[in-house]
C-alpha cells in the first residue's frame, strides 16, 4: 500500500483528495490512497507520516513556510523562495519541493500578454511562487498585506490603475466564506486589467466577479492546482 496525503488547517474546501483518488482509480492503482490531515500545528507531522506510512505529502495553508524546519532536504527553488508545498519521503528523509512555481507559471503565462506591472494581494506562503515567477518574467510588482508597508488602508488609486495584473494569493473568498474578498477599489479596474485568483472554490470568487463586472480578464487557480498536483505525482514516483 502506498499512502499520500494533504496537510493543512482547514481542508473542507480541498481539491487534492478527490483529484488523487480519481487519478488512482483511473490508473487502476487499487493499493494507493490519499487522505486529508487537518491539524493546528506541525508538532506531530513525523508521527503522522510514520503511523500512516506516508510516501508523499502536499502542504497547504498555513504551513508552506512553517514546514521547512521539519525537512531534511529542500530543492534549490524551494529554498530560494522559502515555501514548500510538496514532500517526498525517501529512505525516511523528508525532501521539500515547490510545485506551485511551475503551476503558476504555466497557468498565467498564456494570458499575461504585454502587462508589465503587477499587484500581489497577500504575503504568505502562497505568494512566494507568484513573486518568483514575476521576477523571472521581469514583471515589476508591489505587495499588499495587512501588516505590510503597503496595506489595504494606504493602497492608493494610482497603484491599482498602473498594475494591470492583480493576483490574489490570500484565502479570502474560499468556500464556505464565498462573500469575502480583498478590500481594494474595484471601480478602478478596466478591460486592460487581468485578475488572477489562487482561490478555486468557488470557481468564480467574489474577487473575480468584481473584476469581471468592470470588463477585466479573469482566471482562477484551478489550472495551477492541477499542474502542481501532477508535478507532485511525478516527484513522488521519480
Amino acid at each position: 500500500m502506498r499512502n499520500f496525503g494533504l496537510i493543512g488547517e482547514k481542508l473542507n474546501h480541498s481539491f487534492s483528495k478527490e483529484y488523487f483518488t480519481k487519478k488512482f482509480k483511473n490508473l487502476k492503482l487499487n493499493d494507493y490512497s490519499y487522505k486529508n490531515f487537518e491539524i493546528n500545528n506541525l508538532s506531530n507531522i513525523k508521527r503522522i507520516i510514520i503511523e500512516h506510512e506516508i510516501s508523499g505529502l502536499n502542504i497547504t495553508i498555513p504551513f508552506k513556510e512553517q514546514i521547512i524546519p521539519y525537512l531534511d532536504k529542500i530543492t534549490k527553488e524551494g529554498n530560494e523562495i522559502k515555501a514548500i508545498n510538496t514532500i517526498k519521503i525517501e529512505n525516511d528523509k523528508l525532501i521539500g519541493y515547490n510545485t506551485d512555481i511551475l503551476g503558476f507559471e504555466k497557468s498565467i503565462s498564456p494570458i499575461l500578454k504585454n502587462r508589465k506591472k503587477a499587484l500581489i494581494l497577500g504575503n504568505g506562503g502562497a505568494s512566494k511562487a507568484v513573486k518568483y515567477i514575476l521576477n523571472k518574467k521581469n514583471i515589476e510588482f508591489k505587495t499588499v498585506s495587512r501588516k505590510g508597508k503597503i496595506n489595504y488602508e494606504n493602497l492608493n488609486d494610482e497603484t491599482i490603475k498602473e498594475a494591470k495584473v492583480i493576483i490574489n494569493t490570500t484565502p479570502l473568498g474560499t468556500f464556505p466564506n464565498i462573500k469575502d474578498y480583498p478590500n481594494i477599489n474595484y471601480n478602478l479596474l478596466t478591460d486592460q486589467h487581468l485578475l488572477y485568483d489562487l482561490v478555486y472554490n468557488p470557481i468564480k470568487s467574489e474577487f473575480l466577479k468584481r473584476g469581471e463586472i468592470n470588463g477585466s480578464e479573469i482566471k482562477n487557480g484551478l489550472e495551477m492546482l492541477k499542474i502542481q498536483a501532477d508535478e507532485s505525482w511525478l516527484i513522488w514516483n521519480s
